[in-house]
Order: structure tokens, then sequence, then C-alpha cells
């Protein structure tokens, strides 16, 4: 009698937090791509039997992700031809969030692998696979992925204690995640003080239709691949297989863990009884919102704490970042001195240099000016964001130097150079098929969604062009220049500033006009960048009285005249696949609208480019923030008059209101 009541009095209070802790998370896109491996050895073809089975199976593992399945697996079709398939969600995601990236990973497994019988996709919040073989309830190791997350303390790395809260949290993963206990499915999570200032977080789990045994030996298996002498200079990794996951962090990457044991039920598992149910809702009403009230401001308090933790824990790294650090003496030999041979571009704060470092290996070499208004705050900033962003749409950071009053930052060499080269070029811009030009805006929005919601920080870019985008070999999008990039609080909404940076063209009006900037400041930015890759044409302006005849005003018009085919670049002719072309141009519309809460999240765009069939809103009229008309909201009702514009963009870029010609390419600085 005793053990019952204890167990119902902690099921109420894991209800109770539960409900608090699901109502204060903002629903965001499944995660970024992180990997997908196909098997080459077994394919079929395409509208065979087993291709329609595939189809088949796919489309019910996506129908059957509700509210109580975070696990399922079934078949589809009948030997030979028989496709085994199974979906597992994270333990501590939010059931819709689970939804959603079932059906990211049901729509991207078929294009990634289009004739392999057997693959797997994993993303943050779940894992998808499917085969031709029988594949439940059996432990699988292969193909595994492993994500490493490099730049620590050496000091910290080394230490004894890092190493044994490491191996601490490991021991326990491994024998709880083998458990299911009441509300848990395979999964568990453990956290463990390193030192006085850093916190280690783990998680492991199964797929649940393992035994206990497997899933231990699995979870082993996973954890045996971190390196011994404590963790190979790592602050974080993910070790991902068929069967298990492992992941461990400096920060708390998971919600807390009773978020994992809420009541969920597996495909053949057991529901909590409903009188249980029942006596649950009736007691958490009568506790009321005393007890609510209380936990809230537990949480908020506990978040607070794990912010500044994750501050103390940045600024560390940067401290000391020597893995990453470069002699100039190196750079100048891999640069020629910098020779003007070697220069491949110019940024808003310096030149970029092609250099070729000892051990062969091609490199992008940015060296700040001196006299630029980057300082040594702007290199820590864009040092700090960049060695801890890791995405295959973002730069990769190499290293930096400091030294002898110089500044430079080491990349990846992206041989293609900047988007603008192709898009603006006549002769260029030919080689960009709407194919190549639907796959970069792709790219661009998983980039940025990325950086706003899935990496570990939330990062507001503020300069989001065409000429800050990169392309690789296979003109694959990469987002460059992070000097003006903000960092803020994943609760936060909007941020203001008194130095308002940036490409005229390209900002959001609140963000030139007040310095509020937020993830819209960045939706308003794509939106712009969007139109340009479409038309293949500058969002560039006249000053005439103070009117823009400009892109967004041009694709506007051609929107509301029902000829959106009128904005794509001449040079596609008829080589376009129309219904892309039209729903890009919406988006784009939809994306500079003049209010920020009308324009979507780049998990929205996301979620609209990968799926053509998703029914979209009407845009609304774009920004025209130059034309002096009365702003629609009510913090903005002031009228801004000729006299007021001559006033602003004197200040902001040292002319009068004129009508002058001008390019987009002018940089706003307000010091």
């Amino acid at each position: 009698m005793f053990l019952n009541l204890q167990h119902n009095r902690i099921m109420i209070i894991e209800f109770i937090l539960i409900t608090l802790i699901l109502t204060t998370i903002t629903e965001t896109s499944a995660s970024v791509f992180n990997n997908v491996t196909c098997t080459n050895n077994k394919t079929f073809t395409p509208n065979s039997t087993f291709h329609k089975n595939l189809n088949t199976l796919l489309s019910s593992l996506s129908s059957n992700v509700t509210n109580d399945v975070r696990f399922f697996n079934t078949t589809s079709g009948n030997d030979p031809n028989t496709v085994y398939g199974l979906y597992m969600c994270r333990g501590d995601v939010p059931f819709a969030l689970c939804r959603e990236c079932i059906g990211f990973a049901t729509q991207t497994i078929p294009s990634s692998c289009p004739s392999s019988k057997e693959a797997v996709i994993w993303y943050n919040e779940c894992l998808l696979r499917y085969s031709y073989r029988f594949i439940f309830s059996k432990t699988e190791t292969l193909p595994r992925f492993k994500i490493k997350i490099p730049m620590g303390d050496p000091i910290l790395l080394q230490s004894k204690g890092f190493y044994s809260a490491l191996r601490s949290i490991l021991n326990v993963l491994i024998k709880e995640a083998a458990v299911s206990l009441a509300g848990f499915n395979k999964f568990a999570v453990k956290q463990e003080n390193a030192s006085a200032s850093v916190t280690l977080y783990g998680l492991a789990q199964c797929t649940p239709d393992l035994s206990f045994v497997d899933c231990r030996r699995c979870v082993e298996d996973a954890a045996a691949e971190f390196p011994e002498g404590c963790c190979g200079g790592s602050i974080g990794e993910t070790v991902l297989f068929p069967s298990c996951v492992v992941r461990f962090e400096t920060y708390p990457f998971y919600q807390h863990s009773v978020t994992s044991a809420a009541a969920t039920t597996i495909k053949g598992g057991r529901n909590i009884p409903t009188h249980v149910i029942a006596i649950i809702v009736v007691l958490v009403v009568i506790l009321g919102i005393t007890f609510c009230f209380g936990c809230f401001l537990f949480l908020m308090k506990s978040k607070k704490r794990r912010k500044e933790t994750l501050r103390e824990n940045i600024g560390l790294e940067i401290s000391s970042p020597e893995s990453l650090q470069f002699d100039l003496a190196t750079i100048e030999i891999a640069t020629n001195n910098f020779s003007d041979d070697n220069k491949i571009g110019k940024g808003g704060y310096g030149q970029v240099y092609k250099g070729i470092l000892p051990d062969g290996q091609e490199i992008a070499v940015k060296r700040l000016s001196k006299s630029s208004g980057q300082g040594a705050e702007e290199f820590k900033n864009e040092v700090m964001l960049i060695a801890k962003l890791q995405h295959r749409n973002l730069v990769r950071l190499i290293g930096f130097c400091l030294e002898d009053q110089e500044k430079i930052l080491i990349y990846e060499y992206v041989p293609n150079k900047s988007l603008d080269h192709f898009l603006f070029d006549p002769q260029k811009q030919k080689q960009l098929t709407w194919s190549e030009r639907y796959n970069i805006i792709k790219g661009i929005a998983r980039g940025i969604l990325y950086l706003h919601e899935d990496s570990r920080l939330k990062i507001i870019h503020r300069d989001i062009k065409p000429s800050n985008v990169l392309l690789d070999n296979n003109m694959i999008p990469k987002i460059s220049d992070f000097g003006m990039a903000r960092m803020v609080a994943i609760e936060q909404i909007q941020g203001q500033t008194n130095r308002v940076v940036g490409t005229y063209g390209y900002m959001s009006p609140e963000y030139a006009m007040h310095g509020h900037f937020s993830v819209k400041s960045d939706v308003f930015s794509f939106g712009v960048m969007l139109l340009e890759i479409i038309s293949g044409k500058k969002n560039s302006y006249t000053f005439e009285s103070c009117r823009i005849d400009d892109l967004l005003s041009n694709a506007w018009n051609q929107w509301k005249g029902e000829s959106p085919f009128q904005l794509l670049d001449p040079i596609m002719q008829e080589s376009y696949t129309p219904n892309e072309v039209e729903k890009c141009v919406q988006i784009g519309l939809l994306c500079v609208q003049e209010s920020p809460d009308d324009r979507p999240t780049m998990g929205t765009v996301v979620s609209y480019l990968n799926n053509l069939s998703i029914e979209m809103p009407f845009p609304l009229e774009p920004a025209f923030f130059m034309h002096g008309r009365t702003r629609r909201h009510s913090h903005e009702h002031e009228s801004y008059s000729e006299s007021t514009l001559n006033k602003f963009w004197k200040e902001l870029v040292g002319v009068e209101c004129t009508a002058i010609g001008s390019s987009n390419t002018k940089y706003l600085q307000n010091t």
C-alpha cells in the first residue's frame, strides 16, 4: 500500500512538472540534417514492387506518429520484396517536434538514397531506418556515425575531474538506458560536475525493441567509441548507431530529465491506466496555482544558472584555444607574404587571401584591416561563434592568428567564391541552372535555421547577403562572415543596438530605423536574397524624392498581377520547374513583409521548401520603409516625412535624400 502511494505521488509530481515544462517549450523545426547512410550493394529499380512497398512503408511510419507513439516498427509487402522499417524519437522532445522530425526524415531519405534497399537517417531528435532484411529486436552497430565538437580548455580536458565525470556518466547510462522504467523507453540522461564551473551532460537511448542485454551491449559499444585519455580534446561527442545513440556535452542539450518520463506508449506496449490519469488530473487541480508557480520559479532560476555556466564556459574556451591558433610566420608563408596575386576578395573588415599550409591544405585567410571598424571584441566574437558552429551550410573555421597587432581568421578554402560572383555576372550567371539555384536557396535556409534554432547557441547573423554566401565545388552554399553576428539567449525574442551595421537593401526596416534585431531580421534578409536568386538582379535602389523602385516592389507587382514568372531570370527560359519558382516567389514575399510578426520563421521556410504541397498564407505588401507612409502597427504610428528621412539617411549614409543613384552595397555603420 505504501509503495503504491509513493508511486502515485511521484507520478503526480512528474505530471505537473511535465505540464509546466512543455508549456514553456517553443515548438521548433526538426533539427538540421546530421547524417544519412545508404547501402550501395543492394539496390532496386524505380517503380519496382520493392520501390512501391518502400513508399507505402514510409507513409505508414509518418502517419503513425501520434501523441502516444515515440517508437514504431512495421513492414510492407511480401517476400522477396518485403520492406522492414522503424522510427524512434529522442525521449525528451515534445510530441509535435517528434512528428515533424519523422516527417522530414520520410521526405529526405528517399531523395538521399534513391535506389538503396537499406538506409538509416539520424537527426538530433529522431532516427529512421528501413531495410530489405529483418531488423527488429536486433542490435545493429553498423553503419555508425560520429560527431565531435572540438575547442576545449586543454587543462580542463586533461584533468582527472573531467575524465572521472565522463566515465561516471557513461557507467550510469550503460546501466539505466537498458532498463525500461515507468515512462522511460530505453532512454536515460545523467549530469555530473567536472569542475567548479563546468557540468557534463550525457544521454543514451536504444530502440525499445531491444532486450535488456542487447541494449546494454549497444550502449557499451557506442561509449567505447569515445577516446581514452579523456575525450581527444573534445568538449562534446555523439556516437550514432542504428540501434542506439550515446552523447555527452558541456551544456544541457536535453530537456530536464523528467521530460523524458512523460507518459508515452510504445506500439504494442502498456498504457497508463485510465483511473490513474483521472486521479492525477483531479489532484493537479486541487494542488492549484501555488504549487505550479513555485515550480515555474524554480525552473526559471535553473535556466538562468545554466545560461551563466554556459557563458562562463564560452569565455574559458576562448581564453586559451591553442589548438586553433596559428603563428604569423606560418600564415605569411602560406599566402606568399600576403601577395596581391593571392588576393581573392575584399570584405567589410579587410582582405581575403588564398593560402596553402605546409601539409598542402588550401585555406582562405581573412586579414582584418588595422583601420577597420572591427576591433578585438568583433574578432573575439567571430572566433567564438564560428568555432562552435558546425554545419554543412556554414563556412568552417580552421584557426586564427592574433600576433603583432594582426587579427587573422583562417577558413576552409571554398573555390567557387561567393554567390554574387555568379548571380550578378552576365556570363557566370548562365552557369546557375534553376535546379542549382533551388538547391542553393534550400541550403542557405537550412544554414540560417541552424543558427536560429539548432546550434548550441542562438545566433542572429545580421548581414545575410549573396557576397556572404560561399559556394564549394559542388555548389553547396556556405554562410560566412560572422563579424556582425549576435549571440542571444534562447528565450530572447528581440534585441536592440545603437550601432546599426549591415548592408542597405538587405536590412529589415525595424533594424535599420530603430536598431531592433531578431531572427525575423535575418528572415527579411533571406527573403531579399531569395528574390535576387530567382531574378538574377540586385535589390538596387534610386533616390527619387525618397521613393524606391526596387526588386521588392517589382516582385510584389508581378505577384499581384498573377505573373510571378515575369520575375524569373531570363536566362532560365523554359528550363525551370514552375511550381518551385512560384513557391519561392511567395516565400520571398512572405519573408519581406513589413511586420516581423507576419514573417515566417526559418523553420517554417524550410518546411515550405521541402514540401511543395504545403499551403502557404497570402503575403502582405513588402516593407517599403523609405516611402514616407504611416506605419501599420501601434508602436510605429508616426509618419516618416521627407525631412525626417533626409535626417535619418544623412546620419546613417552621409548623403541627403535627393535624386541620386546608388548601389545596394552601401555599408551603414552608426557609431
